[in-house]
Order: C-alpha cells, then structure tokens, then sequence
C-alpha cells in the first residue's frame, strides 16, 4: 500500500491534465495552443485518446466561441447531460443562459400534436431566442438544417444524425474496447487485496460452525 498516492479531490482535474499532456508527448501530439484546452477536456472526460487525432475544428472555431460568449450568447444545447456539463454561473458571468427545450413539456406536447420529433420544435424553439447563439447540439444539427426546408422533411435531420452517429459510436466504441486493457492498466494502479462481502463472512460463519459440530458428533 506503500506505492498508492492519495490525491486530493481538488487535485484530480489538475492531474489528470498533466498525464494527458505527458501521454500526449510520448505519443509526439503536438495540439495547436488554441485547441490544446478543449481537446485535453474532451480526452479528460472520455479518457480516450484518440480525440487528440479525430477532433476537427472549423477555422477560427475556437476565438469565434470565446468572442460570443463574451458577448453575452446563450448555448443552445439538445441534452439534458451537455445542459448539465456547462457551468452556468460562469456563462451568466458574461450575460449568457444555458438552454435545452428537449425535456419541456409544451415542447414535447407540441411535437405530439405536429407528429413531429421533439428536436425539430426544440430548435423552433431556440430559433427565437433574440440574441446571438452558440448550439451545442448532436443530431438536432441535422434538424437545424432542415428547419430550411419544406416542411415536410422536418424530421428527417433526427433520422440522419442518428443513423451517422450509430456509426460513428459503433466505430469508436471498437477502437476503444480495442485498446480497454491498456487503458486500464495503464492509468490505474494494480493491487492485489483480499475482500469479503457479507455473504461470504456468513457463509465462513456457517462452514465453521458445520465443522465444529461434525467435530463434536466425531468425538
């Protein structure tokens, strides 16, 4: 137990930055400055390493975001788990409010009564919103798309973007279940220690008491 270092809640982000940046220049990645943090939080989150190849940015993607969000923009996001990732305090900071329709109920009641995708009147929805705006969005990019077309495609951006994000999961999915062993190993330590749950310490219970009482009727 000598070898384990104990690292201290606050310090775990901290950490695990500086092995990202280690691993990353044992591999000879070399991130632009400008990208560099985003994709380190990225590979921080998913402890995937990949990302540091496979990530693309628009130009200027990364400035044009910090200058809107300083600007006061509100993100736009279609999940409920993105909306929870996005640290609201700092954005209000700046004037901005985090948004996702996906789960309100005139959105969902409305999509039923259009026969519509929730998605498609989710970006109704954050299409009036009257101020610059930043979408943080998976499938509904296709939705996006389609709310310029007739109305009679609405939909078929959810059905797109799930169909390419199936095979873009699936393929990342293999990649990394590939290489799980050496993520596990890799990263944590490995330590041989002996447990017992409640059942096993009532099972050596009940054996013990078997035994001196096949020792008793022995005697």
């Amino acid at each position: 137990m000598e070898n384990i270092e104990y690292v201290l809640p606050g310090e775990i982000e901290k950490r695990s930055f500086a092995i990202i940046g280690e691993e990353l220049k044992e591999r000879g990645i070399v991130l632009p400055p400008e990208q560099e943090p985003v994709t380190k939080r990225v590979i921080h989150t998913s402890a995937d390493f990949d990302y540091a190849k496979t990530m693309t940015y628009s130009p200027h993607a990364v400035q044009i975001a910090k200058e809107l969000i300083a600007g006061g923009a509100d993100i736009v996001t279609d999940t409920n788990m993105a909306l929870a990732g996005i640290n609201k305090k700092r954005l209000a900071e700046f004037g901005g409010t985090v948004h996702c329709f996906m789960a309100d109920e005139d959105v969902a009641r409305e999509a039923k009564t259009r026969q519509v995708t929730r998605a498609t009147v989710s970006m109704e929805h954050a299409a009036h919103i009257d101020k610059p705006v930043i979408f943080a969005v998976g499938t509904s990019v296709f939705t996006v798309i389609s709310l310029f077309c007739p109305q009679v495609y609405y939909g078929f951006g959810f059905l797109a973007g799930c169909v390419l994000f199936y095979f873009i999961v699936m393929i990342r999915l293999e990649r990394y279940t590939r290489r799980l062993p050496y993520y596990i190993l890799s990263i944590q330590p490995v330590v041989a220690e002996d447990k017992s749950g409640v059942f096993t310490r009532i099972g050596c219970f009940m054996d013990e008491k078997l035994e001196r009482r096949t020792n008793v009727d022995r005697n």
